[in-house]
């Protein structure tokens, strides 16, 4: 489908410090990092990081390569400010009272964004990305920051309920069910099923169990407790 033209309107300057590609501009300018991003995006799923041509982008999105250049300059940056939108119109976390239903719906929602016709192809080239050039890295490495974090709270609530030892690390517990999703995406060639969702899921919750992920007691821990 070709993306609907947006007009070719000059990119404002980002605040002093920001990232390139993580402004957040309204109005027209909206509309072009739209319409960019979905081109982006399309071109990604279809041919990978490699046909990331800017000057391409362009004229496939309606937007001029002054504009482009100006506001992304690069395929790593585009591709960053692609994951950092990513990130902001994922779904919120599962919140259903019991952690082995909260993981379940986590291990879900990876495979059925893994196994979509176009995220699955995406999300691959992003990663593929992320292994050649360093501003790709960046980004997928916060796309997934804020995913964990914002799965995380599955976590601290079930800590804060009884359902889980007493200093198991949230972060640890929602990396450890997506993890076996993402090497079986990349490595098996099957496609990924709500089975291995939930094998995913339960695994990571019987580790959770165990105390795998309690955090270490530090130096001086032991010596308040034996005071």
């Amino acid at each position: 489908m070709t993306p609907r033209p947006a007009h070719d309107v000059p990119a404002p300057s980002a605040p002093p410090g920001s990232a390139p590609g993580t402004l957040r501009p309204g109005g027209r300018t909206a509309r072009v990092r739209e319409a960019v991003l979905r081109t982006a995006g399309d071109v990604l799923a279809e041919q990978g990081f490699d046909a990331l041509d800017l000057a391409d982008i362009a004229r496939r999105a309606g937007v001029g390569k002054t504009t482009l250049y100006r506001r992304w300059g690069t395929p790593g940056v585009l591709a960053a400010d692609l994951l950092a939108d990513m990130a902001e119109q994922s779904l919120p976390r599962a919140d259903t009272g019991s952690l082995a239903t909260d993981l379940r719906a986590n291990a879900r929602l990876v495979v059925k964004t893994l196994s979509d016709a176009r995220q699955g192809p995406l999300f691959r080239a992003l990663i593929a990305a992320s292994l050649c050039d360093g501003q790709a890295a960046r980004a997928l490495h916060r796309f997934y920051s804020v995913r964990i974090a914002e799965w995380a709270g599955c976590v601290a609530d079930a800590v804060a309920r009884g359902e889980l030892p007493g200093g198991t690390e949230p972060e640890a517990v929602i990396a450890a069910v997506s993890a076996p999703l993402y090497y079986a995406l990349l490595n098996s060639g099957r496609p990924l099923t709500t089975t291995d969702a939930d094998r995913a899921a339960d695994a990571a919750l019987a580790a959770a169990r165990a105390g795998v992920w309690v955090r270490p007691a530090g130096p001086d821990t032991g010596a308040a407790a034996r005071g």
